[in-house]
């Protein structure tokens, strides 16, 4: 239980955080961005492939065929000569020519189609050529008023959405948790320290343990309604969808903030100046902000970096509030994440105990 100065020392941080209306703003501002900004263009309907086609056949095979591949809305069909389509496709207008040769009627069998491609452009061939197959044997299918053998139906079990907005959302929450709990206890501790409140505190009573505790329960308290009006923005605003138990990512946000005050505190406690608290607290946030899986997945990531980014701090918090938010997992099912977690508290907590000082302020 906290103790009487705990609580008290709780409630004057409370109220001088409060006074930092400007922070809290762009602490809220800047994650809101983020959400509108990447939620609105993931979740826009893609642009479509643009496709040449040189028509040499001149047939009523080749109409029918343009015509079914012009419906497709995956394609932008235009049709004209292969040295203009060539110098489209080498300017980047269009993604890729088909040629339809001039054998190309209804008596043929196995005639062969060239396709020109830009070879420099290797990622945006492996998205099309898998949709150009898939869609070519289905044209044909219905040219040739053939029957497909079977067909395939998804049903998705688990009944969850797959927007970019829900992967992003969890991952958005704890990086906003790690942004406003590391910048805002490591740059407290090393300006109490600069103005001498520190000092004054250390005649009293008063130990580490109790001024760390104070200001962990006053940034709780900022952080819970700081990332309520976050989770509601974007359920509200930008249709996000939150499957597990509100209980659940609270418990885990709650453990978080935990997580991310002990090591702001740790960095104030090695830094003595506020320059150095700034450069130490972006050398530990951006590298966590790429490679923790904020913004895609970290399998994504080379396989070498992999198993480091999977045990940063903010990859822990992050992959156990999107198992809630988009799997429906409960806590007693995210145990590795909590494990984790748990590791990176005490590990916080032990060194920003063990080398804060009160006094200490480097010239």
């Amino acid at each position: 239980m906290f103790t009487f100065q705990q609580r008290q020392l709780a409630w004057v941080f409370l109220k001088i955080f409060l006074r930092d209306r400007q922070s809290i703003f762009f602490s809220l501002f800047f994650p809101m961005i983020f959400i509108f900004a990447l939620g609105l263009i993931n979740d826009s309907d893609p642009d479509p492939f643009g496709l040449g086609i040189v028509d040499n056949a001149h047939s009523e095979l080749a109409v029918e065929f343009i015509d079914a591949l012009a419906s497709r809305s995956i394609f932008d069909v235009s049709v004209g000569e292969e040295e203009s389509l060539r110098s489209r496709l080498i300017e980047g207008d269009i993604s890729l020519v088909l040629v339809l040769p001039e054998g190309f009627r209804e008596a043929s069998e196995g005639t062969e189609l060239q396709v020109l491609v830009d070879a420099s452009k290797v990622r945006q061939q492996g998205i099309i050529m898998p949709i150009l197959k898939t869609v070519l044997v289905d044209i044909e299918r219905k040219l040739r008023h053939s029957k497909a053998m079977f067909s395939i139906v998804v049903n998705d079990v688990q009944a969850r959405s797959q927007r970019y907005m829900d992967f992003l959302l969890p991952g958005i929450l704890a990086f906003t948790l790690m942004q406003i709990c590391i910048a805002g206890s490591g740059f407290n501790v090393v300006e109490y320290r600069r103005k001498g409140i520190l000092k004054r505190l250390f005649v009293t009573p008063i130990q580490p343990r109790d001024f760390i505790s104070a200001i962990v329960v006053a940034r709780l308290m900022l952080c819970l309604t700081q990332l309520t009006t976050l989770l509601v923005v974007a359920v509200f605003f930008m249709d996000a969808v939150v499957v597990g138990s509100l209980l659940s990512l609270y418990s885990v946000i709650l453990l978080g903030a935990v997580v991310f005050l002990c090591l702001g505190f740790s960095l104030g406690s090695i830094a003595k100046t506020q320059q150095s608290v700034q450069a130490i607290g972006n050398i530990v946030i951006f590298p966590q902000m790429f490679l923790s899986g904020i913004f895609y997945p970290i399998e994504l990531l080379p396989e070498v970096i992999q198993p480091v980014a999977s045990v940063l701090p903010l990859s822990f918090v992050a992959s156990a509030l999107r198992e809630i938010s988009i799997n429906g997992l409960g806590l007693g099912e995210i145990i590795p994440d909590l494990i984790g977690i748990g590791v990176w508290i005490v590990l916080g907590f032990f060194i920003a105990t063990r080398y804060f000082v009160w006094r200490e302020v480097a010239n």
